[in-house]
Formats: C-alpha cells, structure tokens, sequence
C-alpha cells in the first residue's frame, strides 16, 4: 500500500509513487545525453534497465521505507517530465534529495518547486531531522537549486567512484 502523503500537489506540479507507465518516458530522459551527464550513472543502456530500476529499487523503497522518488507531472501537460523526491542511502545512513527532468523542462523553477515540496514531506510529514543531496561539481544548475533551498555544502566525497560536492539541509 502506497502512503497517500506521496501525493503532492504544488501551483504547477503534481509529484506522485511512480507507475509503470512511468517507464517509457523515464528512459526517453534518461536516453538524453544531455540529462544522463549529470547523473553519474553513466545513462540508461535498455528500456529493460529503467524498468528494473523503477521496479526494485523506487517500488522497493516505498514499501521497505514508506517513500523514495516520485514522478512529477506538469499539471498543465498532464503528463511525465520527471522525478524528484527522497532516497534512503543505506550505506550512507542517510536520506538523499534528488531530481531530474527532461532537457525541455531545465530553468523553469521545476526542480525547486518539487524539491521544496519533498523537503516539506521530509521535514513536516516523515519528520526527518536532516536531508542530504550529492550533486556532481559541474552541474551548476542543480547547485543553484540546492543553494536556493538553503542546503550548506559540507565536502567533496567519492561517491560510486566519483567526486560529488555533499550537501546537507537541517529541519
């Protein structure tokens, strides 16, 4: 069972639990070049990849964690234009912000609209105590968002075998 505090709703967005309809348009962005560069997971080889991905670890986390990342839809297209949201890191201990969208969707505010939206059912709903966010040091963009949502860069780390810039946000 899905928890219904996944379903968030700001002035232009809607963040839900993936489905599995999410599963082509995810590998349409992912395919993108331009988007796979910052993602430090080298891009998508298969359509097959994206659906093991959404499968067993985003449907995974919702039932082993209660959340994990959504998929965002601009209300005014109704329709997928990518993710935002929560990932527990295991190994970190720890509970990551994360986004991506579609090339066409970069420098609307989108990322910070739905990452502040997530931040909130971090804070306010899970009742986190802390988010971290790991960005690669050449994605500019996504350090403005997290700057703009108040996250204080804390050191370089390794990790997946390469260096991120660790940011971190407290309630």
């Amino acid at each position: 069972m899905i928890n219904s505090k996944l379903y968030i709703e700001t002035e232009r967005l809607l963040i839900r639990p993936f489905k599995m309809e999410d599963i082509e348009p995810s590998y349409v962005m992912d395919s993108d070049p331009e988007v796979s560069r910052y993602t430090g997971d080298g891009g998508v080889v298969s359509k097959k990849e994206i659906e093991r991905r959404i499968v067993e670890n985003v449907f995974g986390d919702y039932e082993k964690y209660g959340f994990g990342r959504l998929a965002v839809e601009l209300k005014s297209e109704n329709k997928f234009i990518g993710f935002t949201g929560l990932k527990y890191l295991e190994d970190m201990d720890e509970v990551d912000l994360g986004y991506r969208f579609m090339k066409k969707y970069w420098g609307k505010g989108i990322a910070t609209e739905s990452a502040k939206a997530c931040l909130n059912l971090a804070f306010e709903t899970l009742e986190l105590s802390k988010v971290i966010a790991m960005v690669l040091p050449e994605n500019i963009g996504s350090i403005r968002v997290l700057e703009k949502l108040n996250f204080e860069y804390k050191k370089d780390i390794f990790e997946d075998n390469l260096l991120v810039k660790l940011y971190s946000l407290n309630k």
